[in-house]
């Protein structure tokens, strides 16, 4: 919000005029407001503990604002960034020009739990295997960010991000009356006409079928599942509505049997198909696999697609870039330590105490240690994990985050964000102008997961 001379951004005049005006008792209504909105419409996240407890997660009444040149530099970053990661996957399970090339070994793909034999020698709908790219960015200056990590699989967040819109615009009108803030409320339907472009070969409709395929209500994102295929005018579909019948998968409704083009899943891997994953799953389709391997369906994203996610193939993401697209990387990713590798495992070791550790599949801010935050005792039993399983870990340096200001108890206070832009791929590439704010909201906090305590805020990207 403020310049190293402690004078205001020019994009942050009119916010701190607001806060000025706006009274302790207008704060508290205004917060109040928004707790019953989120809670009324059912958001809420895991708190992943043993009672399992599903909270309000917390907002933040003050967005964060990009200009326009600032989120143009991210925009054609992230979109350099998603079609890379597209390429990769595209290639390790065809022709592995990058392991022949020598520029990722074999075994940190192929080991990987992630990688899916089954999708060796199958080439998804233009290629792409992830439609759905979520970057997790970091700002450590006024000119620098850096990705922390990159989500493939099935990103979640955008729901916040819309919702964080929504509920500021109904609050607070005014505010978008004096600021040029770009509008994001028509994600849906791009994500509907980005599926709607990846149909399948033997699609005869002239508007593909899309369906979302969810676990059901009992998963933490269900209402994201919910609002997005309610949002995009889409059926939200679980197992037993879905039926494979010879080369195609349909769909029960009471009019009978209807074909289904695109299947948006978000249900892991594992869980897709009993005949070909885990013969155990009971909210997967039996046979959709089959299908989609022959050209009747696709699903978004592909099978196998989660091996970009892998926090040691994220080392490689700029060597990818040159590789695949023959530019130079406009994002830059943090230095990061591979643990499988011997010198790098006695580095880490010697210099844990300064250092993020991670497992290399984990995620919401769980299987981590943040070395300057943590007592000896954690620390040595970190350092046996790295004994004992050095391929499941990668370690980083601890990044001073961006803050932003943030309302705590009334006051405004400084808390560390990080962003979640959506990138979209398809017949084209986009990036919706904003993304997911996620606050770390206990005082000098550096992690901003909501399981671990954080909240989110609007994000603002300002018009030129």
């Amino acid at each position: 919000m403020y310049q190293a001379d402690s004078e205001i951004r020019n994009h942050y005049n009119n916010i701190s005029s607001w806060l000025e005006n706006m009274s302790s008792k207008v704060i508290l209504e205004k917060n109040a407001e928004a707790e019953t909105h989120f809670r009324n419409i059912g958001i809420t996240f895991s708190t992943n503990s043993e009672t399992a407890r599903e909270r309000i997660i917390p907002f933040d009444l003050i967005p964060r604002i990009f200009t326009n040149n600032e989120w143009s530099k991210l925009e054609k970053g992230v979109i350099q960034r998603s079609k890379a990661i597209n390429a990769f996957l595209l290639d390790i399970y065809n022709d592995a020009e990058i392991v022949k090339a020598n520029i990722i070994p074999k075994e940190l793909i192929y080991k990987k739990i992630s990688f899916e034999p089954a999708m060796v020698g199958f080439k998804p709908p233009r290629g792409i295997y992830s439609p759905i790219v979520g970057i997790d960015l970091v700002r450590t200056d006024s000119n620098s960010y850096f990705v922390l990590e990159d989500n493939c699989r099935t990103p979640s967040g955008v729901s916040y991000m819309l919702e964080n819109r929504e509920i500021m615009m109904r609050m607070f009108p005014d505010l978008f009356l004096k600021n040029r803030v770009t509008p994001i409320d028509n994600y849906p339907t791009r994500l509907l006409q980005t599926l709607m472009s990846l149909a399948p070969q033997k699609c005869e409709n002239s508007e593909p079928v899309v369906v979302l395929l969810t676990p059901g209500p009992l998963n933490s994102a269900y209402y994201e599942h919910s609002f997005l295929s309610d949002q995009m005018g889409i059926e939200m579909v679980e197992s037993n509505d879905l039926i494979v019948e010879g080369k195609y998968l349909y769909m029960k409704t009471v009019d009978g049997l209807k074909k289904v083009d695109v299947v948006y899943r978000r249900i892991d891997d594992g869980f897709l198909d009993p005949l070909c994953f885990n013969s155990q799953s009971v909210i997967g389709v039996p046979g959709i696999m089959d299908v989609y391997k022959t050209g009747g369906v696709n699903i978004c994203s592909a099978p196998g697609a989660g091996i970009a996610d892998d926090k040691a193939i994220y080392i490689y993401v700029p060597e990818m870039i040159k590789f695949y697209l023959g530019e130079k990387p406009i994002l830059d990713n943090v230095e990061t330590w591979n643990c499988e590798k011997s010198d790098h495992l006695q580095y880490v070791l010697e210099n844990i105490s300064n250092l993020v550790v991670k497992e290399v599949d984990g995620s919401g801010g769980y299987g981590m240690l943040i070395g300057p935050k943590s007592s000896k005792t954690e620390i040595d039993i970190f350092k046996n994990k790295l004994y004992t399983n050095p391929n499941g870990y990668i370690a980083q340096p601890l990044l001073d985050l961006s803050f932003t200001p943030t309302l705590i108890k009334n006051h405004v206070e400084g808390r560390r964000v990080d962003l979640r832009p959506f990138c979209l791929i398809g017949k084209e590439a986009q990036l919706s102008s904003g993304g997911l704010t996620r606050v770390a909201m206990n005082e000098g906090s550096f992690v901003v997961n909501s399981s671990q305590g954080g909240g989110v805020k609007d994000t603002w990207v300002l018009a030129e």
